[in-house]
Parts: C-alpha cells; structure tokens; sequence
C-alpha cells in the first residue's frame, strides 16, 4: 500500500491515517456520515475543513493526541491538548502523585518511562536493576527497553534473557504500526538483534514471567506490572508507563526490605 511520506497539510495528514488504518474514502465518510465529496476535497485541499471536522475525524481515525494536535495546527487551529515536559511546572499535578506512588512502592523497583521507554523517574529500589550492568547502558537517556534486552544489561544480573521481552516486544510492535510511531519503530528494529531466532514454544510453568535478580544479599525473585494514566488530556502523560517490581516470594520480599534498610 502507498501512502504519502511526511504529511504537511490537514488533507494529506488525513489521507495518511485513512490509509494507515486501511479504510476507503467511502468508509471513513460513513463511519464519521461525512459527505465523501467533501472528504475527497479535504485531502485534496480543494475544501478548508473547520476546526470541528478536524476533531470529528481524527477522532474515527482514532489518532493519538500528538497526532490530533499536529493536525489542528496544519489546520490553522490551536492544539487540542497540552504538550509539557515531564518537569514543567504545568506537569506537577500529575508529577507528584507519581512520585508519591514510586516512592509508596518502596522497598519495591519502581520506575517511569515515556513513550520510547527512556527512564523517566524512579525510585531508590529501581538501583537494583542496573546494578553492575554495562556502563554505557547507564548513560542518558537510560532506555529501559534496551537495559532489559541488550546482553551487557539486566541478563547480565539476572535470569533475564532476551527471550522474556519477547511479548513485550511484539506488543510494542503493534503499538508503533498502529501510531506510526517511527521512533519506536527504529528502536525495536536496533533491538530486534538481541531476541531468539526460534520462540519459546513449551508449555509455561508459572502465571507470569519472573526474574532471578542477583543481589548483594542473594537472588530477588521479581514479577513486573505496567500501568498507564488512564484519561490523559496531555501529550507527555498519554506516553507514560509506570513499571513496577514485585516480590514472588516472602524470602525475595525479605531481601528487598533487608536491602532497602541497609542503604
């Protein structure tokens, strides 16, 4: 299927995304009951769509805020939502609840990373997870997703393996086909490398993944969580994913609490 590389008009980012989630012009104009000649004139920028089509639309095409955004503005209109940096001061209503969580989740890992998934914020735990990991892993921005796969990084201390990411991997394929996410795009294709050439296909024996992390006062079992915000009105929070460690086990708990003490 061909579709038009980097998008500048409201028309043409239009067409992108119609074609992107594989739907006609008849399809889309039912869907959203617009007359298909005026989406027709639209792409083609023969019509100057108003501000409520812009949102009506990108609304079926299900675009994600940065995209709604980049669309109002190639209209000639204002963004729809906000886009702060994680430390803006405009961010602090959603900042320190976060940090209060991370913190809450003491003596547990817990961590926050943005859409490509570069460390965000995390708590004193989260140390453990790089502890004795390659140097050049640790240099900013510290990508989680690649201190997870990567050989020099967390399969260097624990029983992590490649293998493990494997689900994750191929959700967050999904994701970037669905966003056109070309950054993560790119990411996944330089970790790619790293995975199994042939998946694990025997049956599981446990009802998660877990890893064995080597610590200074012995192995940590770990499970992880991963949640999102659930309502964002803001371009950063809506890439937000907050990862937490748990304990599969009371002598893992233990340590973890032990460690925590003696820092």
């Amino acid at each position: 299927m061909t579709v038009l590389e980097e998008p500048q008009t409201a028309g043409e980012m239009l067409r992108f995304w119609r074609m992107h989630r594989k739907l006609s012009q008849l399809e889309l104009a039912l869907d959203a009951e617009v007359s298909t000649k005026h989406l027709s004139f639209v792409e083609t920028g023969r019509a100057q769509p108003s501000r409520q089509l812009l949102v009506h639309l990108s609304n079926h095409l299900d675009l994600p805020l940065a995209e709604q955004n980049r669309l109002l503005l190639a209209g000639g209109f204002a963004p729809r939502y906000l886009d702060e940096p994680y430390h803006s001061d405009a961010m602090l209503p959603l900042r320190e609840p976060l940090r209060q969580l991370l913190d809450a989740h003491l003596p547990n890992p817990a961590l926050i990373v943005d859409g490509l998934w570069n460390l965000i914020d995390a708590n004193d735990a989260a140390s453990l997870l790089w502890d004795g990991v390659d140097p050049e892993l640790l240099k900013p921005p510290m990508n989680m997703l690649r201190l997870a796969i990567h050989p020099g990084g967390l399969p260097s201390i624990s029983s992590m393996t490649a293998a493990c990411s494997v689900p994750l991997i191929h959700q967050l394929k999904r994701k970037s086909r669905d966003t056109a996410d070309q950054p993560l795009a790119d990411l996944l294709d330089e970790l790619e490398p790293y995975l199994p050439d042939q998946p694990i296909t025997g049956p599981s024996q446990q009802p998660m993944v877990t890893l064995d992390l080597q610590t200074r006062l012995g192995p940590v079992r770990l499970f992880t969580l991963i949640a999102t915000i659930g309502a964002p009105l803001e371009v950063t929070a809506a890439n937000l994913a907050i990862e937490t460690f748990l304990p599969t086990d009371p002598t893992s708990a233990n340590r973890l609490q032990a460690l925590a003490q003696s820092d």
